[in-house]
């Protein structure tokens, strides 16, 4: 107790997987306020020593925040930081959740420099790491760690909806007996890339307990946002978006993009497995969100993986004055596909400028033009239209640069569900996505229990009960792109028929069946009624009568349990002569079984001193193998009975039973 006293004034979190404590309310954790500015992160972990039977770790949480772009509101909000720990089989279970503030802050360097290039696009890149304390119990499943936060800065070009898309990052502590550090990245990556020039950054980690490191690009995944938008920041205990890894969704790459090929380059932009090393030429300029998977290798067996995201700013290094006009469409070259008016907005991004002049692209008239920095006009039709923009133009250090805009309102995504919705049930999930122009191309299903599907009018099972959020991502053959939601509510639908009795003949039960609106029991022998959920059953003769009970619950779902009835000659009074309460769901409850009584007076256990350590006057309930909420000790204790048969007669019993664990 000494030693534990001690971790705890040190900081440290025993987990005690009983028990969850709850410290902070959720509402303290709901924000309305945009979220744009995560860059990336990385979680790690190190061992650090030994007390009892618990494991001592130090977790660290690092997150990078866009300090240009990003939301000032959001940085101040990452401050305190929340952590899920889980464990259990696929780590379904929560066993804390804490919050830390960070213990440290820091610039991050750019990791370019040249005076001789003016043009360098501007980055600006905060780090913050919270530190988390833990003393681990053994776990034959081990522990997953978990943080997650919305959103990323607005400006990725590779992923669909930056702003609007949280980030998860996550490691796990090997089962024990695996004693394990987690491999830690020992560079910071280069935050701008030169254009067309050849890239070679290394990425390798260090790993204390000398495991083998392999490297890959991988998937990036998001969070918090289904059907939950103001969630932006949430408390594991009460986000259902917190949940194991097979449940984390990716981002949406956009086209061109994957996660093992999130940038585009030739040669191509590759990781070297072995060594770390990533290596490629950007051909296309851009922010990109990349993300670096290091696995930890031993004894052949992969025990654990970290991962970094961060981002790519690939820039034209060679010019002093750049033209440009962003790219937020996954379609080549093209500034934005707008499905919903005709009005665009134009953003300027241009370098080096002191004059603009805008040609929007409308053929056979001359009055589609604009010497704003950043004009908004209004196109008189459908089509794709070539926009140019000419920066200092007749000057001494011009630039150009032409864009597609491909305005074809209007699109919308919406769907519709049919069938009961009931565990196991079959439900259709049809598209009802409206478009100005046909046919829509595209649809992209996720059903809210990891599940998806790329038909257009899937069907899908639900195989639990709960409230699942449905969502569709349609897009038509102009690459307009949309996104419906809503939730289907699954029956938590359980048919119970009773629990199994024994009885003596001539004697009749009450039956008493729960779960639905409407009952059928078969077979009808012995049976009052076999359509209500309380028949009468009056048994004249001995045997074993099985009954089946079909249910029908409000939402029309449909099953059926079994209950059985043994009819025996006489009454008959058991209780065991030994019971092991170690919490295996079998034989856990000391009681008697009485067959032909009116009442139990009561049931008494004494232990060897004479102390009453149970006392009870049901049938249904027993003793635990507890006294004074404590396990009791092994060996032999005595009981006593007094009951009341079916005839008024009073009658007792006394013997022993033998506890084992």
């Amino acid at each position: 107790m000494h030693i534990i006293g001690s971790i705890l004034k040190q900081g440290y979190i025993l987990i005690n997987p009983k028990r969850i404590i709850l410290l902070l309310l959720l509402s303290s954790f709901c924000f309305t306020a945009d979220a744009s500015h995560i860059v990336g992160g990385e979680l790690t972990y190190q061992h650090i020593g030994d007390s009892g039977i618990y494991h001592l770790y130090q977790v660290n949480l690092s997150i990078y925040e866009d300090c240009i772009t990003g939301s000032l509101s959001a940085i101040q909000t990452d401050n305190p930081a929340y952590l899920g720990v889980y464990s259990g089989m696929n780590f379904q279970a929560l066993v804390r959740a804490d919050s830390a503030f960070y213990s440290t802050t820091e610039q991050v360097p750019t990791g370019f420099s040249n005076s001789c290039i003016a043009n360098v696009q501007k980055t600006c890149l905060t780090k913050k790491t919270f530190q988390f304390y833990y003393a681990l119990p053994p776990s034959p499943y081990g522990y997953l760690l978990a943080y997650q936060r919305c959103c990323r800065n607005i400006s990725i070009i590779n992923i669909l909806d930056p702003s609007g898309t949280g980030s998860t990052f996550y490691c796990t502590i090997p089962p024990s007996p695996i004693i394990n550090n987690s491999a830690v990245f020992k560079n910071y990556p280069p935050q701008i890339i030169c254009l067309k020039n050849p890239l070679g950054y290394d990425h390798s980690a260090t790993d204390a307990d000398g495991d083998s490191l392999s490297y890959e690009f991988c998937t990036s995944v998001t969070c918090c946002m289904s059907g939950m938008p103001n969630i932006v920041k949430p408390w594991p205990p009460s986000s259902p978006d917190i949940a194991p890894p097979v449940y984390y969704d990716s981002v949406i790459y956009l086209a061109g993009f994957t996660s093992h090929q999130p940038m585009t380059g030739y040669p191509s932009i590759q990781i070297n497995p072995v060594t770390g090393l990533i290596t490629g030429t950007p051909n296309f300029t851009g922010r990109y969100l990349v993300t670096v998977c290091c696995h930890e290798w031993r004894n052949g067996v992969m025990i654990n993986t970290i991962k970094r995201e961060f981002q790519f700013v690939v820039t034209n290094c060679s010019k002093v004055v750049v033209a440009n006009i962003p790219q937020f469409s996954g379609e080549p070259n093209t500034y934005m596909v707008n499905c919903t008016d005709y009005t665009i907005p134009f953003v300027n991004t241009s370098t080096g400028g002191f004059a603009y002049h805008w040609d929007f692209g409308v053929p056979g008239t001359l009055n589609d033009t604009s010497n704003a920095f950043e004009p908004t006009y209004i196109y008189p039709d459908t089509g794709t239209y070539t926009v140019s923009l000419y920066v200092n133009p007749n000057s001494t250090c011009p630039d150009s640069i032409k864009r597609l805009v491909k305005v074809y309102p209007r699109f919308r995504a919406q769907f519709a569900d049919t069938g009961a919705q009931c565990p196991g049930a079959v439900i259709g999930f049809n598209d009802l996505s409206t478009a100005t122009i046909k046919p829509v191309s595209f649809w992209k299903w996720y059903f809210g229990d990891g599940d998806s599907s790329s038909d257009q009018n899937p069907t899908h099972k639900y195989l639990r009960s709960g409230t699942y959020v449905a969502t569709l991502i349609s897009q038509n053959i102009k690459k307009c792109t949309d996104t419906a939601a809503h939730e289907v509510v699954i029956e938590n639908f359980m048919p119970f028929a009773g629990h199994d009795t024994i009885i003596v003949k001539n004697e009749s039960i009450l039956f008493n069946a729960v779960g639905g609106i409407k009952y059928l029991w078969s077979p009808p022998t012995y049976l009052s009624d076999t359509t209500i959920y309380n028949p009468v059953g009056y048994f004249p003769d001995t045997g074993v009568f099985v009954y089946y009970v079909l249910e029908v619950s409000n939402y029309g779902c449909q099953g059926y349990d079994t209950i059985k009835v043994e009819v025996v000659s006489n009454a008959a009074f058991y209780v065991p002569n030994a019971f092991t309460p170690n919490g295996d769901g079998k034989n856990d409850i000391f009681r008697p079984i009485a067959i032909g009584y009116k009442n139990l007076n009561y049931f008494r256990i004494f232990n060897r001193w004479g102390e009453e350590v149970y006392f009870g006057t049901s049938l249904e309930n027993g003793w635990d193998g507890t006294y004074k909420n404590k396990k009791a000790e092994m060996g032999t204790y005595y009981w006593e009975v007094s009951y009341t048969d079916r005839f008024g007669k009073k009658g007792s019993m006394k013997g022993d039973v033998t506890l084992v664990r």
